[in-house]
């Protein structure tokens, strides 16, 4: 006996449930293989299982979208803030700028090493320090501004980053609920599918004919397996009975 397979991905889902309503064989409501009430319930449901799909599909693609930009502007970011740091440093080795220079960017004045610029919260906070840090430096007559790049450079792509960042938050926060919202409506669309072929199911069990059953019920969208060398034994018995059927007696 084959077994039913349900429907494991939402394209399916909605296949299963459509297959039954739009069945062109009943169209007369009285002679559905399953409850009006059930129908009823479906077709309300349908349509805002559909939409929820879309909504997540059209969620992805910006978040995707996005992310193609996010990826360049903080490799710009991190590209700009680690050079900026590096010529502080080759000025500083130079003579042209004190050590102490460095505390204006939250740096001890010994240390030559470059910052962490691995995560978003690295370059948020390092972008941060370095903008500030060169404008009091200047500012407080710490020596001449930093060139190759210049601040202002380096705040372009920052800002370019930061904006970016907080746009990637938004898409993943909207991408996040738009696919817990079809979680939910998948689960209700599982326990429908389930009733409906249940209940097409029930309808047809009085057929004898196990092969006539199983056709009628795939005409309303359900879904049989057949396990290993389980279709050439149906295939003998059919062979066994018709043969039977032919010997006088």
């Amino acid at each position: 006996m084959p077994y039913r397979r349900l429907p494991n991905t939402d394209a399916a889902r909605i296949r299963a449930l459509e297959t039954a309503l739009n069945n062109e064989e009943f169209s007369n409501i009285n002679n559905l293989p399953f409850s009006l009430h059930l129908r009823q319930k479906i077709e309300f449901f349908l349509p805002r299982f559909k939409t929820a799909i879309t909504n997540s599909q059209c969620a992805r693609d910006k978040q995707n979208v996005n992310s193609r930009k996010y990826a360049e502007y903080t490799r710009k970011a991190k590209l700009y803030i680690s050079h900026f740091l590096q010529v502080l440093n080759f000025t500083i080795a130079r003579g042209e700028l004190k050590p102490v220079a460095r505390t204006f960017y939250g740096i001890d004045e010994h240390d030559t090493k470059l910052p962490s610029l691995v995560s978003d919260q690295d370059l948020l906070e390092w972008g941060a320090k370095v903008i500030a840090g060169e404008q009091e430096r200047t500012r407080n007559g710490g020596g001449s501004p930093v060139y190759s790049p210049s601040i202002a450079l380096v705040k372009v792509n920052y800002e370019n980053f930061k904006q970016a960042y907080a746009s990637q938050k938004q898409f993943q926060q909207n991408s996040a609920r738009c696919s817990a919202e079809v979680a939910q409506y998948r689960g209700e669309a599982d326990e429908y599918i389930l009733t409906l072929w249940n209940e097409i199911e029930a309808h047809y069990a009085d057929l004898e004919d196990e092969e006539i059953r199983r056709q009628k019920c795939e005409h309303f969208g359900l879904v049989y397996v057949f396990r290993k060398g389980e279709k050439e034994e149906i295939k003998r018995k059919k062979e066994a009975e018709r043969i039977t059927l032919k010997l006088p007696f």
